[in-house]
């Protein structure tokens, strides 16, 4: 495993308050206490490591501990007190180490992974789809004058472009449709949202990387969610990708070979993922409404 374990602070009072004698802050004291509540001091992690929760749990909170103590890369914000960054320095990571016992680097495009970063994936298909659309209609309305108007005269570099692009339209049966996908592509094929966030799984988590998911399984449906859970299964067992994974679904919580801790119990410590409330209550549910699938 890339990364071994995860320490946090042995002794938070201490840090607080070494702190506070510096700068003397009173203000708000996130992520003090969320974790020594818990008795929460380190954690060992697997291929795939799922951090459990409900809302408010801190399982976003660890998850952005580890992603701002390894350093690693992020895209969308998240919110943060001022001592946030005096509680992850004083984390403390451990490194695995190979079979010939040298310790791992963290791999290079290791980074975390929001929810936010899926819709925003979505969102940029669907804008470069309109540009894609505006650009198409005025190349249609400039098909004539270009394929049938004044033709381009080569004077010199500066006229390459607009005789290429003439040339193209004044080839042999060339059609006005055959002209605008020539100079402009096609369109990316919309899908639904779900469909779009598993290909951004797909095509944008590499090999031999170390990503920290926040609740990746957002916008999807639970057969989306199983899909994705198998997606993640290989990425690790295949692709030498290591996984943490914020996450109440239970669907990614009975992922193989995950090592699950529940941030909603005292201690928080490891858990098979049947002994967790989210899947006894799904569990509950179906076996009270067992006789209506029958």
């Amino acid at each position: 495993m890339y990364l071994s374990r995860f320490y946090l602070p042995e002794d938070e009072h201490e840090v607080y308050w070494q702190h506070y004698l510096k700068t003397k802050y009173q203000g708000n004291d996130y992520p003090f206490g969320i974790f020594e509540q818990k008795d929460l001091r380190a954690l060992r992690f697997a291929a795939i490591t799922v951090l459990y929760g409900s809302n408010g749990s801190g399982k976003s909170t660890l998850l952005n501990l580890i992603a701002e103590n390894l350093g690693l890369k992020r895209t969308a914000p998240f919110n943060k007190s001022e001592l946030f960054d005096l509680y992850a320095e004083n984390c403390t990571a451990v490194m695995g180490t190979d079979d010939d016992g040298d310790t791992y680097r963290l791999p290079n495009g290791s980074r975390i992974v929001t929810s936010d970063d899926i819709f925003d994936y979505m969102l940029s298909a669907r804008t470069e789809n309109g540009a894609h659309a505006e650009a198409k209609e005025e190349i249609k309305g400039e098909w004539a004058s270009i394929r049938y108007g004044k033709t381009v005269r080569y004077r010199g570099p500066e006229d390459y472009d607009a005789l290429h692009i003439q040339n193209l339209a004044r080839r042999k049966q060339q059609k006005r449709s055959g002209f605008v996908k020539s100079l402009i592509g096609d369109e990316i094929r919309l899908r639904s949202n779900g469909e779009t966030a598993l290909e951004f799984f797909n095509y944008e988590l590499k090999n031999d990387t170390l990503y920290c998911l926040d609740e990746p399984e957002n916008s999807l449906s639970p057969k989306m969610q199983l899909v994705l859970a198998e997606t993640l299964e290989k990425l690790a067992r295949f692709c030498g990708c290591q996984l943490i994974v914020a996450t109440h679904s239970p669907f990614l919580l009975a992922m193989n070979g995950a090592r699950v801790y529940d941030l909603d119990d005292f201690p928080a410590k490891e858990k098979n993922w049947w002994e967790l409330e989210n899947p006894k209550v799904y569990y509950e549910f179906f076996k009270k409404n067992a006789s209506k699938f029958e």
